[in-house]
């Protein structure tokens, strides 16, 4: 089952993992509902983007890619490691979906996950619950939405190449926009078709899906 595969992905990682293995919690004041981050006037969601900046030194559209990167990736992981797994689904509606930051960067849990067993419940979850992120970081931070959903393209293909070998092309052919298109298949690995940014901070390098190391594609006779 998934929460057990997570589970042992906790004890491996030191229990550092952005989320809650058994995916549901009773949540404490150290919970946060995600339904805050899009909550007019964004207060809270600007406070993590620039927090994020900070961190890394970067401008504030650069901390907004990289807040994403990290919240699609854990939010995104277990729908791809479910589907691998045994076509089981989590589904965390957003009104059910809470976060809170730890050495993880978030850590995302839900007060409750229902499951489904077909790819468009996939769709229909990342046009609830991540879509409006992606909308609001997007018109907040000046950085384009096509590059944000390639970070959730990559949290699908990543763990599908790392952690349970699954046919991620597939996967994001069947879910279609706005993430199919923006990952391609490399020998046993792949590459973004978008940039998350990293490789724009001071003496960062390019990771190794980076879109800047796609090899150039002899042009046709």
């Amino acid at each position: 089952m998934l929460t057990e595969l997570l589970d042992r992905m906790a004890a491996e990682r030191g229990g550092v993992l952005g989320v809650e293995p058994k995916l549901v919690i009773d949540p404490d004041e150290s919970w946060t509902p995600v339904t805050e981050l899009v909550r007019e006037p964004y207060t809270l969601l600007g406070q993590l983007v620039d927090a994020t900046a900070a961190r890394w030194n970067a401008p504030r559209h650069v901390g907004a890619a990289l807040l994403w990167k990290t919240y699609s990736y854990w939010h995104t992981m277990p729908l791809a490691l479910g589907w691998a797994l045994d076509g089981r689904i989590p589904i965390m509606r957003l009104a059910d979906t809470y976060f809170k930051e730890s050495e993880a960067g978030v850590t995302i849990a839900a007060t409750d996950v229902r499951w489904a067993a077909d790819t468009e419940a996939i769709g229909d979850v990342l046009a609830e619950s991540q879509a409006p992120l992606v909308k609001v970081l997007s018109a907040m931070a000046k950085v384009g939405e096509r590059t944000l959903w390639g970070s959730t393209a990559e949290a699908f293909a990543h763990p599908l190449t790392q952690v349970m070998p699954g046919d991620y092309m597939a996967l994001l052919k069947r879910i279609g926009k706005p993430v199919d298109g923006l990952v391609e298949p490399a020998d046993d690995a792949y590459f973004r078709r978008t940039c998350c940014l990293w490789v724009t901070l001071p003496d960062a390098q390019a990771c190794g899906s980076c879109c800047v190391l796609r090899p150039r594609r002899s042009p046709s006779p």
